[in-house]
Parts: C-alpha cells; sequence; structure tokens
C-alpha cells in the first residue's frame, strides 16, 4: 500500500501536519521541522515506514525544483533598502563560525584526531556543498570511514539548532511587544508599508490579478538564477535571492509574490519532503558506531556558534536575542529560518499586526544568516581546511 505515491506523501505530510499542530499547541516550542524530521527517523528505523518512501512519493522531486523559486520569493519579501543594515547579520553570522570552528579545531583534537576535526568543521555550517566537498577529500586520501561524520552532523544539526534559536528569538518577540507597548519600538522595517501603499492597484486587469502569471514571473526569475549559478562560481542561490530583491525593486515582481499566486504553502511543503530526506540514510548502527565524536562536535560547534553570536551582536549593537539565533542559522539554514520566523511571530504575537512586525524583524537578518553561513561560508571554510589533511 505504501508503494503508492499518494499514499506514501500522505504517510510523510502527516509527520509534517502533526509537528504543526504540536508548533501550535506549544506555542512554537517544539519546532515543526524539528518534530517532522525525528518523526522520520523514527518510523523508518522502527519499520513503520519502509525505507524507500521518499523515492514512492514523488513530492521530494518537486520540492527539489521549487527551492530556486522559494528563495527568489524570499527575495520578494526583503525591501532593497532593508539589506543596507544587514551587514551586521553577516558579521554575526561568520562571528559565530570563527569561534566555533576554533573550538572544534582545538578541542576535538585531543579527543579524537584533526582528521576528526576536520570532517566536522565545515559541514558543522549547515552546507550540503560543504559535505560533498570534505567528504570527496575524505574518500581521497583513505579516509573513507570518517565521511559517515560530516553526513550525520549535517542530518543532526538542525535537531540541535532549532530549539534553542527559537528559543532567544521568543524572547527577542517578547522583548519587541514590551517596547510596542511603551511607545520606544523602532522597527527595522519601515519600507513594508511604503511599498505596499505605494503600488497601484490591479482592479480587473486579468494580466496583473491571473495567479498563472505571477507564478510564472518567479519561475523564471528562478530558472535564470540557477542558470547564472551554474555558469558562475556564485551559488545559485545568491542568485535566485538577489533576482527575487532587484525584481521586487524594479516592479518586475510582486512583494510575496508565490503567496500573490497562492502556491507558497504547496511550495515549502515540498521543500520540507526535500529537508527530511536528508535523513533518509541515517541509521541506528551509523549513529552508534560514531556518536561520540558526533556529540562533540555537534556541542562544541553549538557552544561556539552561540558565543561567537554573542560577542559579534555586542559588537556590532544588536540585542544578543536578536543576533544568536542568526549565528544559529549555520546550523539548519533554508527553509528552517524562515519556518522559525513565521512560528515565533505567529505564536507570541497578540494580533495580526504585532505578527507582522515581529516577522519583518527577524526575517531578514535570519535569511542573510543563513545565506552567508549555509551558501558561502561553510564552501569556503570546507575548501580551505580538506586542503590541510
Amino acid at each position: 500500500m505504501l508503494s503508492n505515491p499518494l499514499i506514501a506523501t500522505v504517510m510523510i505530510f502527516a509527520l509534517i501536519a502533526f509537528g504543526e499542530w504540536l508548533s501550535i499547541i506549544s506555542r512554537a516550542r517544539i519546532p515543526m521541522l524539528l518534530t517532522a524530521m525525528v518523526g522520520f527517523l523514527v518510523c523508518v528505523w522502527t519499520g513503520v515506514f519502509p525505507t524507500d518512501i521518499l523515492e514512492k512519493s514523488t513530492l521530494p522531486a518537486l520540492g527539489a525544483i521549487l527551492i530556486g523559486p522559494a528563495i527568489t520569493h524570499m527575495g520578494t519579501l526583503i525591501p532593497f533598502s532593508l539589506l543596507k543594515s544587514q551587514i551586521k547579520a553577516v558579521l554575526i553570522a561568520l562571528g559565530g563560525l570563527i569561534v566555533s570552528g576554533i573550538l572544534i579545531l582545538t578541542i576535538v583534537p585531543l579527543v579524537f584526531d584533526y582528521p576528526t576535526a576536520v570532517a566536522g568543521v565545515g559541514p558543522i555550517s549547515g552546507g550540503i556543498i560543504a559535505l560533498l566537498i570534505t567528504s570527496e577529500k575524505l574518500t581521497e586520501i583513505g579516509l573513507s570511514s570518517l565521511v559517515i561524520i560530516p553526513a550525520l552532523i549535517v542530518a543532526f544539526q538542525g535537531v540541535m539548532g532549532m530549539p534553542i534559536a527559537m528559543s532567544f528569538m521568543r524572547r527577542y518577540a517578547a522583548k519587541i511587544i514590551q517596547e510596542m507597548d511603551k511607545g520606544t519600538f523602532v522597527p527595522m522595517v519601515k519600507e513594508v508599508d511604503e511599498i505596499e501603499g505605494g503600488k497601484k492597484a490591479e482592479g480587473l486587469d486579468p494580466l496583473k490579478s491571473s495567479m498563472t502569471l505571477k507564478l510564472f514571473y518567479v519561475f523564471v526569475g528562478a530558472g535564470i538564477g540557477v542558470a547564472l549559478g551554474s555558469v558562475t562560481p556564485i551559488h545559485y542561490s545568491l542568485w535566485c535571492l538577489a533576482i527575487g530583491i532587484v525584481g521586487l525593486k524594479l516592479g518586475l515582481l510582486e512583494e510575496k509574490s508565490l503567496e500573490k499566486a497562492n502556491s507558497f504553502t504547496i511550495t515549502m511543503i515540498g521543500i520540507i519532503f526535500v529537508v527530511i530526506g536528508t535523513m533518509a540514510d541515517v541509521t541506528p548502527g551509523d549513529v552508534l558506531e560514531n556518536l561520540p565524536s558526533i556529540v562533540l562536535i555537534l556541542v562544541i560547534g553549538t557552544i561556539g556558534i552561540t558565543i561567537g553570536g554573542y560577542v559579534t551582536s555586542k559588537l556590532v549593537k544588536w540585542h544578543p536575542y536578536k543576533g544568536m539565533p542568526v549565528a544559529l542559522t549555520a546550523l539548519f539554514g533554508f527553509p528552517g529560518d524562515y519556518i522559525l520566523c513565521e512560528e515565533v511571530s505567529r505564536s507570541t504575537a497578540r494580533n495580526e499586526k504585532e505578527s507582522s512586525i515581529i516577522f519583518n524583524e527577524l526575517l531578514a537578518p535570519m535569511l542573510i544568516g543563513g545565506f552567508t553561513t549555509v551558501t558561502i561560508a561553510s564552501v569556503v571554510l570546507a575548501g580551505i581546511l580538506v586542503q590541510t589533511l
């Protein structure tokens, strides 16, 4: 029965829905993505799900295609002038990675060895590309037994990072609400109302109101981004993000493009299927055999990222509750960063207006931090360190 694509999709979707329900009733204290990922592992390990259930469901294939459009959509959420303030988010994200890397390379070799430390440093920043770089080098030099370490770190780091980041984000959201009550809150995002207020009414013009055309424009932007990523050294996700931002500025794309095309929810569900798929090849034996080194790297890495985020936040004069989650995006990246912003703003706000303000305050630095660490820094870090093996 589970070999049927629809039934297989429904079973995995049930985990996501259960995670969403749990997130809502716990007021976002339990991240939806965390529940879905851990639930998937438990179901596969206990035989409830067959090991190839993701292959039976065709939604992960669709999700892989939708990553580019989703990132382009994210660019339409960030007003162009807001990016000027995000250099601080970049510095905080890098500060977390630097401290984390120093601690791992200093402590882990004392317990295990230097190759084990290097196997974990690049992937701790969440990058699949960093995982590939590290794994290829370990195999090339005859250390294929260590390949499981970066794979498992990438698989489990979100389990470690998301609850911690969400805790800080909830505290910062509470601080925002307190300041709003006192009338002292100055929002980072002032451009949203200006963008919405400056738009002309679409009226009944079918060329402007067509959902199909709105969705097509986003896919065109994503296609251009992917094409540019294949012919330049810049990762396609950065091109897609930039196209979304510039497209919004030039009026080629609408704000919240996929939402306006009524396509955002199914897009995110498809991508979550892809994220869950990163856990598909993890076995209990793999975990037990490499558990000591994995736990040590994850714990030291998380502590280092948090400390680095705290110190850098103080240096750039951001509140640590705002800055530390930005650094922690290294542990989960996209779409986890977006989902956490959505869950926190929904669960802490008392009304729709507060929810929108909190969401806008959190989203831009979290997205920029995630792209800085996962897409760029992890690749650079892994590329440099594997050359020292």
